[in-house]
């Protein structure tokens, strides 16, 4: 069972006017630069002013923000961002006019039918790894196109097209199935961790889907064989393991790292390919490093070629991303909002040997909240100070009793020997810090929402 709507049969050959409800979305933004790119025309409309619509707008894709009926130009197609509900007025007046409309599942889907198409999942790590791969693919002069949802450094942007191409690398989505619709060639999976249990009805139906991800893929699949969670993909057919665990068929070895650094040796199957030097630390990166390595190898670049690619990854925005430095103390912002995110970007931290880490984490969604809050119990081991916030709702609505407090209470219960702060109000938070930050300090904020924006607010420059 391959898990495709088999009347998917959306093609992107022929030039055609698409419009995007949502467009302001990193990976809606993605799309709407492949789709231009591609040839086709390109409007879009969001309900708020961001900073990645400049992009588009530079690329000539027109963009309004506020959703009216009126924002609607002559089209032969309308796609939206999952969060877009099929109310919305957009979508409703292309469906009186008779226009195609299509998700974001279906669009993606019909983008991968263009090139042989490596898909990148996990429950946490697939932006960084689909970047990494799609640099050493470009250093190894694959010029492969990329459709990723974060903000590749080295390039700007998380997406580009190159008709000549061979090769395309996507962020394969495992939030609202996507992933299962895609076309594809080889398959990357880092981890496999309880999330979006909503959707999929539970954490055995989640882990399913991943199975059926691995068993989608024409040519063979790179699973990590370190996580737990990830046990039932390794049996299957043509499935290449990556990971610390010797019997990998590509075993990463000796790392090291530091404060914005790590270092780290990789055999394959082919004897020892080298050691590699990354501009990040943490071993969950040198581990999403491997399996890049591990793709392109067998893609025929050699080690030079892969240590070198690997030597220029900078990073992606908001992966323990350094933010500035003020008073001595440090700021570093991290993307992070699942259990083992928080307590792999916490042991990177640690490895910098800062006087004391200070972890600020803003949990995501209220639902999430509620299924994982016992589930944080040891994630925050390596900060010597905690402070939870209130929820971040990325759209959804409050859930009576669900605040950031179930996750501040579960820590004091079974961490008595850390102190453990809620501030609900940032406000708050900020007086907070301000007043107990002090030199030689990290302060790292973690989570997927708006506390981004902390640490400019804290040096001042907000």
């Amino acid at each position: 069972m391959r898990g495709r709507d088999p009347n998917s049969s959306l093609s992107l050959s022929d030039p055609m006017g698409i419009h995007i409800v949502g467009i302001g979305g990193a990976g809606m933004r993605s799309i709407a630069l492949v789709l231009a790119k591609m040839g086709h025309t390109i409007s879009g409309s969001d309900l708020k002013h961001s900073p990645g619509l400049e992009r588009l707008e530079s690329e000539g894709i027109t963009v309004t923000i506020g959703h009216s009926r009126d924002n609607l130009p002559k089209v032969s197609l309308l796609t939206k961002s999952t969060a877009v509900p099929d109310t919305n007025v957009e979508v409703h007046e292309a469906k009186q006019r008779g226009i195609t409309v299509v998700s974001r599942s279906t669009i993606t889907a019909a983008i991968t039918r263009e090139k042989n198409t490596v898909s990148v999942a996990g429950t946490h790590g697939k932006t960084t790894t689909s970047s990494m791969l799609s640099l050493l693919l470009a250093e190894g002069g694959l010029t492969p196109s990329f459709l990723i949802g974060g903000e590749v450094n080295e390039i700007g942007c998380g997406a580009l097209w190159d008709s000549s191409s061979q090769y395309l690398v996507v962020e394969a989505d495992e939030s609202d199935g996507t992933f299962l619709e895609l076309e594809t060639d080889i398959a990357i999976v880092t981890s496999v961790e309880p999330d979006h249990l909503a959707h999929y009805g539970g954490a055995k139906q989640l882990k399913q889907a991943f199975k059926q991800f691995v068993e989608n893929a024409k040519q063979r699949s790179y699973v990590c064989a370190d996580q737990v969670g990830t046990e039932h993909l390794l049996q299957g057919e043509n499935i290449v393991t990556y990971g610390e665990n010797p019997n990998s068929d590509y075993v990463i070895h000796g790392y090291s790292g530091g404060k914005f650094s790590s270092s780290f040796s990789i055999s394959g199957p082919k004897g020892e390919i080298g050691v590699f030097k990354l501009a990040s630390p943490g071993l969950h990166n040198a581990l999403n490093a491997t399996a890049a390595i591990a793709v392109a190898a067998d893609m025929g670049m050699n080690g030079k070629s892969l240590r070198r690619g690997i030597a220029h990854f900078a990073g992606v925005a908001r992966r323990f991303q350094f933010r500035g430095e003020q008073d001595n103390i440090s700021f570093i912002d991290d993307y992070a909002h699942l259990p083992t995110e928080v307590k792999a970007a916490l042991a990177a931290a640690k490895d910098g040997e800062w006087k004391r880490i200070v972890a600020v984490f803003q949990p995501h969604r209220y639902t999430r909240t509620y299924e994982l809050a016992n589930d944080f119990v040891g994630a925050f081991d390596d900060a010597d100070e905690v402070i939870i916030t209130g929820v971040y709702p990325s759209g959804e609505k409050p859930i009576p009793g669900v605040t950031g407090k179930l996750i501040a209470n579960s820590l004091e219960r079974n961490q008595k020997q850390k102190t453990i702060h809620y501030y609900e109000h940032r406000s708050e938070l900020i007086d907070f810090l301000k007043r107990n930050l002090r030199s030689g300090d990290l302060c790292i904020t973690l989570g997927a929402g708006d506390l981004t924006s902390l640490p400019n607010e804290l040096m001042g420059d907000s």
